[in-house]
């Protein structure tokens, strides 16, 4: 492996990439740690002790803006507004048939349907930027004590002025960073920048065990279940690596076309189905879902508006919906980029077909089959792995606040960089990551 960073290193245009890349989120993280104006330190932090005795949902919208909403800096939001609004566009694609024909019309199409997620995130980053500032200067609509958060000798109006300003601000500069990782660096900007910000809690949690290893308390973590962690950590890894990289190839075979002089077709080649045809993106889909309306809810000083809330983030009914909408979203992200009458149609035309089937709708009908039995595995494995960590937090006691859905990014997103990176290197005769033996290049 370190082989194939040198190597990637003497590219001249992946190494600015990966130069590239690695300075955004440098950005992305020095204005994790710029405060909001107006905003009393000492006491924000009280109200961020508080919440974290009640319940962990906005733990981990925190966890996903690495710390940057629990110090309450200009990227709190962090991606989630782009993320919501990617949701919602995604949704109104299929009932709406404007955007339906802008889906199908490629670049320009897509083009469009990109611009309307910039603005709806826009209005989304507005929408809660209200609500947060109402529950900075009334902390009690979250339910906890009465803190003041912000400093006594600021205006009201001017302080929601300025932190709706801000926070639409800086999600609107996250959204560049994401944009521009994507175009000019290397791997999906939008999932290097929640990637970022949840690597960047990895070592305040191994500290956090440690000196829980070490304590004289009561409630000490004791060896054995530290090591039954770790031992979970690492299959999970494992299971994650084996089902991303998993796939169903279906043999296709091209009849033999002559042309003039020339002979076309009569190879045997495959049609490749990722178990995991949709990644990362069902987990973070879900857990936008689920925790936006409960984040909602606390700020709606209500007592049966609270009692629901509550009763909604209890075990089991929170994991059961959580698990729920993986699986829905498995299903409905792959069922948008994967479209098995596209796949028949476009096989079909270039004189490809499925031996013992039928090209055209019986095609189409196969694939689907096929993608349907496999889109079930993944999707359950994803729901296996995002709900395993934290019932096993819940027995064994271990003071870390990185479940499932965390590793699932993690590692989802870095297999994903690091296949990227083999591509450039593959291209230009350097061996990758991912191939064994001993690394070297090779020249024409």
């Amino acid at each position: 492996m370190l082989s194939a960073f040198q190597n990637a290193f003497k590219i001249p245009d992946l190494r600015k990439r990966i130069i590239f890349t690695a300075l955004l989120l440098l950005v992305l993280r020095v204005g994790a740690h710029i405060t909001i104006p107006g905003i009393d330190d000492e006491q924000l932090s009280k109200l961020f002790d508080d919440l974290a005795t009640e319940g962990g949902i906005l733990q981990l919208y925190d966890l996903f803006a690495g710390r940057a909403f629990s110090q309450m800096t200009i990227f709190a939001l962090g991606i989630q507004p782009y993320i919501s609004a990617s949701i919602i566009l995604q949704l109104l694609t299929v009932v709406i048939p404007y955007l339906e024909r802008l889906s199908k019309q490629g670049p320009t199409g897509q083009k469009k349907i990109t611009q309307y997620t910039r603005y709806g995130t826009v209005v989304l980053a507005a929408v809660q930027g209200i609500g947060i500032s109402a529950a900075l200067r009334n902390p009690g609509y979250l339910g906890v004590g009465n803190i003041q958060v912000i400093h006594q000798n600021i205006n009201p109006i001017a302080f929601t002025f300025v932190t709706v300003i801000t926070l639409m601000a800086g999600t609107t500069f996250v959204m560049w960073l994401g944009e521009q990782i994507t175009e000019r660096g290397i791997g999906n900007g939008i999932s290097l920048i929640i990637f970022a910000n949840i690597v960047a809690r990895i070592p305040n949690g191994a500290v956090n065990m440690v000196r829980s290893l070490f304590s004289t308390s009561e409630d000490r973590l004791d060896l054995a279940r530290l090591l039954i962690f770790l031992v979970v950590v690492v299959a999970i890894i494992m299971g994650v690596i084996f089902i991303t990289l998993g796939t169903r190839k279906i043999p296709v075979q091209y009849a033999r076309r002559v042309v003039g002089r020339k002979v076309y077709g009569g190879q045997t080649t495959h049609l490749p189905l990722r178990v995991n045809q949709a990644g990362v993106i069902p987990v973070i889909f879900a857990i936008t879902i689920i925790s936006f309306p409960t984040t909602l809810g606390r700020m709606i000083p209500s007592s049966i508006v609270q009692d629901i809330v509550g009763y909604f983030g209890r075990w089991p009914l929170y994991h059961i919906l959580y698990a729920v909408l993986i699986i829905f979203f498995t299903y409905f992200y792959t069922a948008v980029t994967t479209n098995p009458v596209d796949l028949a149609d476009n096989m079909k035309k270039y004189g490809g077909f499925i031996p013992g089937i039928r090209p055209g709708k019986s095609t189409a009908e196969y694939i689907d089959r096929a993608l349907t039995r496999i889109t079930l595995v993944g999707a359950l494995f994803l729901a296996a792995v995002a709900l395993l960590p934290y019932i096993l937090q819940s027995h064994l006691g271990v003071p870390i606040s990185f479940g499932g859905t965390p590793l699932l990014i993690v590692v989802g997103v870095g297999l994903d960089t690091m296949q990227q990176i083999e591509s450039h290197l593959i291209m230009r005769h350097y061996e990758g990551f991912l191939k064994g033996g001993k690394l070297r290049s090779r020249r024409r």
